[in-house]
């Protein structure tokens, strides 16, 4: 079985004009129904399913796009009502087609609040959706933001709440809102600012069930590995390390999903991090659903790549396509 732990979900417009009817009013209106009926929502989920048959996918856990959750918007209710009618159109999707798809919950986590704020969606997610993971975007600012990196005591609660649901957090930041960088170069530097927080910090110690999951392979952090590796070990930079092991077996406490677009980057992640700390995922359809002219498939079909390593063994194929993802998410 081909399980896609990284995919996001595929709407009808109406779902959009409803994003913009809601920062039309700011949220005054409160939470309305964006009015998609049945019918047309699954026409979508069959689009997905085509993609996902085309490429020998069977399994995919859809959270929202990250682009468009617009956690920066204020007030913070616009948040809040957009987060949770992507989770709620997101569990219809999974209720017309539950062989084929798992929800991941959205955090309505609204730029300059408290991440209590986000627990009550998280909690409905979870105990009346039954939903199996939660996508954590660590900007919630959007490029904007002072909120404190991952690793400080501001994201316990959330820990705390994870750790007690043996839920796994994917880490995915949002859109980015500062001109300097695109929304998807802002997710590459922000998994690298994850990463280096939570592994220079106590979150580990304190949390040691918490279980992370990184996009993109990790952002920039594996293919740097060395500069983090001499700078904890140099006896001036490294001296307060907290945890005290080498920076490659401190990646070793993260997840990583194989949304890489070339093969030598996929290698070296594996080989750095193991086959048991990578997960299979696509974000097919994203940015990588375009043609790679010397292969004639999509960058983002990514089971022939995983296939043409004859380096890997049955054994790795198998915890990266399956059990990998059936053990962290509890499938």
């Amino acid at each position: 079985m081909i399980i896609d732990i990284h995919a996001h979900l595929i709407a009808p417009p109406e779902l959009y004009a409803y994003k913009s009817g809601l920062l039309a009013n700011r949220g005054a209106n409160g939470k309305d129904d964006p009015g998609i009926s049945d019918e047309l929502l699954d026409q979508h989920a069959l689009q997905n399913i085509e993609l996902m048959d085309s490429v020998g996918t069977d399994i995919q856990l859809l959270s929202a796009r990250p682009f468009q959750l617009m956690t920066s918007e204020t007030p913070a209710r616009i948040v809040h009502h957009w987060v949770a009618t992507n989770n709620e159109i997101i569990q219809r999707q999974v209720q017309m087609h539950p062989d084929r798809f798992r929800g991941v919950a959205n955090l309505p986590h609204a730029a300059g609040e408290p991440i209590e704020s986000a627990l009550e969606e998280l909690d409905r997610c979870i105990g009346e959706f039954g939903f199996v993971g939660a996508l954590l975007n660590p900007d919630p600012g959007e490029g904007r933001s002072d909120t404190p990196p991952l690793g400080e005591e501001y994201w316990y609660p959330l820990y705390e709440r994870l750790t007690a649901l043996d839920l796994p957090a994917h880490i995915h930041s949002a859109g980015c809102n500062d001109g300097r960088e695109s929304y998807s170069s802002h997710f590459i530097t922000e998994e690298s600012i994850a990463i280096l927080s939570l592994l220079e910090s106590r979150v580990f110690l304190d949390f040691p069930e918490l279980k992370i999951l990184v996009s993109h392979g990790g952002g920039s952090v594996p293919y740097q590995v060395g500069r983090w590796q001499a700078q904890r070990l140099h006896p001036k930079l490294g001296g307060g390390r907290t945890l005290d092991e080498r920076f490659e077996e401190s990646l070793r406490r993260l997840y990583f999903d194989t949304v890489l677009h070339y093969p030598p980057a996929l290698k070296l992640l594996i080989e750095l991090v193991g086959a048991d700390r990578c997960l299979f995922g696509t974000e097919k359809p994203g940015s990588g659903s375009a043609t790679d002219p010397e292969t004639g498939r999509h960058f983002d079909d990514l089971k022939p790549v995983l296939e043409s390593f004859d380096w890997l063994s049955d054994g790795d194929r198998q915890l990266i396509f399956e059990d990998n993802a059936r053990a962290l998410f509890r499938l």
